[in-house]
């Protein structure tokens, strides 16, 4: 079920709003309660045989960190490493396996056949979800929860379970026993996730629609700058698609009490590569660099171990993204170029001004992303050779000319609304006008519906993940 969808914002959230807050705010367990069952049969709309794989999930992570708890000192290194090791096995079979069996019938030549197995939606997310907990009790960051009602609403809520962000239990352990609802809340969080709407279903689809015809073009039709201007559109399709969902996230996290991290912050006017990365898909790279990079030694320790640090932990994000080797090299594009950032060229492009800095990182983010969509590695380079050497076709085109022309206003606003100035602006128009709010923000809503209604068009990229 998707947050933007007819049936999730007429049917499915209207009912859970009318129970959730008919319990009065003293009956804090009846409210957990009817937030789980309807996790539950959020997450059981799509593939309703993987709830039972969830709830397995609940129950085996619920138990680990009691054991741990429980044997801190004695046998839960043990069990911790069982946790995660069982954990990692769960997702690897369902996200890896036959990734792995391809790759060996590629470097053996032995044809090796298997059924693929539908992938259970945010199965990455969720697991990362259980591993911090049971790491962050081994750790005494955090007490295991005795309740596995409270534990099971954590892994399962709704809101974040999909696509994120990815919420460490710690954050939210205190909100779990008692949170704040009122109208405010309410109104601040309904407000966030009509803007994730709209970015969503005006900007994201719109922009995926062009890239998609970009890819269907025919050998004719093809050009040079058809290629770039596909890239383009992609690159502003997953930012609005991803932090367009990460929105209506937090908003209905706080509609319901809770607080979750934010995941984005206008990565595309980023000056480098690192600050892209504090600022893109920021749960992830948290996640990333505390549960794996610091422990592995981070970057105190000699240079030729940070190297091989970055190395490891860009591969997995990579890996973590897909089951496919373009998804690792995209992985280790930004894990090299984080190595020359720090090592080579990081004093030199500070020297630079500002927008040349942004270009030249939008330029290095572009090629990134070409990795990113491209089916295999092969796609990725073909595509990107064709963006660099023409490979035999037209530089410009009629049908190039008429995507400009049919786009323009779509690819010029996502490159404005991209930026973080326009919400500045908002922002303070907002704060001097609770009128011009209240009206802006319903025709976002009317005008978002009616795209809903009228397009049958309407992926979630990160479903993939």
């Amino acid at each position: 079920m998707l947050f933007s969808s007819i049936y999730f914002l007429f049917c499915f959230l209207p009912v859970l709003l009318a129970l959730y807050f008919v319990i009065p705010k003293k009956y804090n367990f009846a409210r957990n309660l009817v937030l789980l069952v309807f996790s539950l049969f959020f997450y059981s709309w799509g593939e309703p045989i993987y709830v039972f794989l969830m709830l397995f999930s609940i129950a085996f992570n619920y138990a680990m960190a009691l054991d741990i708890a429980k044997e801190r000192r004695t046998g839960s290194k043990k069990t911790l490493a069982f946790a995660v090791i069982l954990n990692l096995l769960i997702l690897s079979f369902f996200k890896y396996y036959g990734f792995v069996l391809d790759t060996f019938s590629a470097l053996s030549g032995i044809k090796v056949t298997y059924t693929a197995l539908p992938l259970p939606i945010g199965i990455s997310f969720y697991t990362f979800q259980a591993m911090s907990y049971i790491i962050d009790v081994y750790r005494g960051d955090t007490a295991a929860q005795k309740s596995i009602f409270k534990f099971g609403l954590y892994l399962s809520l709704f809101p974040q379970l999909i696509a994120g962000p990815i919420v460490k239990y710690r954050d939210v352990a205190d909100q779990l026993e008692r949170r704040e609802t009122s109208p405010d809340l309410v109104g601040e969080g309904s407000i966030r996730f009509i803007i994730g709407l709209g970015k969503k279903v005006i900007l994201a689809n719109g922009l995926g629609a062009l890239h998609t015809g970009v890819l269907s073009m025919g050998v004719g039709e093809k050009s040079v700058m058809a290629f770039w201007l596909g890239a383009i559109a992609y690159m502003l399709q997953i930012y609005f698609d991803f932090s367009g969902y990460s929105d209506m996230a937090i908003g209905l996290g706080k509609i319901f009490g809770f607080t979750f991290m934010e995941n984005f912050d206008h990565p595309y006017i980023s000056r480098s590569v690192t600050e892209f990365w504090r600022r893109w898909h920021i749960s992830l790279s948290t996640w990333f660099r505390e549960y794996l990079y610091i422990p592995l030694g981070g970057n105190r320790v000699k240079p030729l171990r940070h190297i091989l640090n970055l190395l490891i932990v860009w591969s997995l994000t990579g890996l973590w993204h897909g089951a496919s080797w373009n998804f690792v090299v995209w992985g280790l594009y930004y894990g090299v170029l984080l190595i020359i950032e720090k090592y080579l060229t990081g004093r030199l492009l500070e020297k630079l001004p500002g927008w040349a800095q942004q270009l030249v990182t939008l330029f290095i983010v572009l090629i990134g992303w070409v990795f990113f969509f491209s089916e295999d590695l092969t796609s990725a380079v073909q595509y990107l050779r064709t963006m660099f050497l023409g490979g035999g076709i037209e530089f410009i085109n009629k049908e190039f000319l008429y995507l400009i022309r049919t786009n323009f206003v779509l690819v010029g606003a996502s490159c404005f609304l991209s930026g973080d100035k326009p919400y500045k602006a908002y922002k303070e128009l907002c704060g001097s006008s609770s009128v011009f709010a209240l009206i802006t923000i319903l025709t976002l809503f009317i005008v978002s519906v009616a795209y809903l209604i009228f397009s049958s068009y309407n992926p979630f990229l990160y479903f993939r993940f």
